[in-house]
């Protein structure tokens, strides 16, 4: 079985460089002849809105061909391809969940699954957010996370209007049960029995998903929620390993090293004089 890769975009494994990330069309696929190859990102939601043009689209093996305008949900590990006519109008808005915890939860199910829905009217609430983006001065975030917040809002609402409820379990609702009960040690058994799902199934959703099994996938999240306590709070190296589930403070360094390649304290220390994660 051909293997569907993993694409880091903005800092994927590390802190994500801003609140969140918004573009244009053009300025993603036009460099790729106007065409993005199957792929799969494991951190980062993605809102796309199509105002004008022609696109073909594949999410998770579907293929889709609607008439703009259109907004696409694509949630993290959801397979998706794109083939745009040239000159095709429109933005993309990226954002990392675990950032957005008020985003991804019971009240905003719709967001968990891939949506393809009418656009009609959402161009004003993207263009704040690039408007918001563009912007600089200390009201900034969050004026940037209002307006991303209202969009997903929006869209959220579309996608129950249009499709109910009942969706089975996606890596959204895994991923925030890993970042519920980090310090809790919480087993592979856990997450599966919290889900519904026997052991062998929660795996099989993992690796379609992600490329990873349940437990690489836990380690992934743990890692990249020490980033994000690393680089957004002033917690000690010790306390960032506790709060993760680890006793044993030096078995923690030795397992960000493993997979960041640097100390906690090192890796603090780049992103300090790097200017900060956003």
């Amino acid at each position: 079985m051909e293997r569907i890769p993993t694409w880091q975009l903005y800092g994927e494994a590390s802190p994500f460089p801003d609140l969140l990330h918004v573009e244009r069309i053009v300025d993603r696929a036009a460099d790729m002849d106007w065409t993005i190859a199957p792929h799969r990102h494991l951190n980062l939601h993605q809102i796309f809105l199509i105002r004008d043009g022609v696109l073909t689209l594949s999410l998770d093996g579907q293929r889709h061909d609607p008439d703009p305008p259109v907004v696409l949900n694509i949630p993290p590990g959801t397979v998706h391809a794109f083939a745009f006519a040239a000159g095709t109008e429109g933005h993309v808005l990226t954002l990392p969940p675990a950032d957005f915890p008020e985003l991804f939860g019971q009240e905003t199910a719709a967001l968990m699954r891939p949506l393809v829905l009418p656009g009609a009217g959402l161009g004003p609430l993207m263009d704040r957010i690039a408007e918001r983006h563009a912007e600089s001065g200390p009201l900034r975030r969050l004026r940037l996370r209002a307006a991303a917040i209202d969009l997903c809002c929006e869209v959220a609402a579309r996608g129950d209007s249009a499709a109910g409820t009942g969706a089975a379990p996606t890596l959204p609702q895994l991923e925030a049960l890993i970042r519920a009960h980090l310090a809790d040690g919480w087993k592979v058994t856990d997450y599966a029995r919290a889900l519904g799902l026997s052991d062998r199934h929660l795996r099989r959703l993992c690796v379609e998903a992600t490329g990873l099994s349940t437990h690489g996938f836990i380690a992934a999240t743990r890692l990249r929620e020490a980033c994000r306590l690393l680089a957004y709070t002033r917690m000690q190296v010790q306390q960032v390993g506790f709060a993760l589930g680890f006793d044993d403070p030096a078995y923690f360094v030795r397992v960000f090293r493993q997979g960041m390649g640097l100390s906690p304290t090192e890796y603090r220390r780049r992103i300090a004089t790097a200017g900060g994660p956003g």
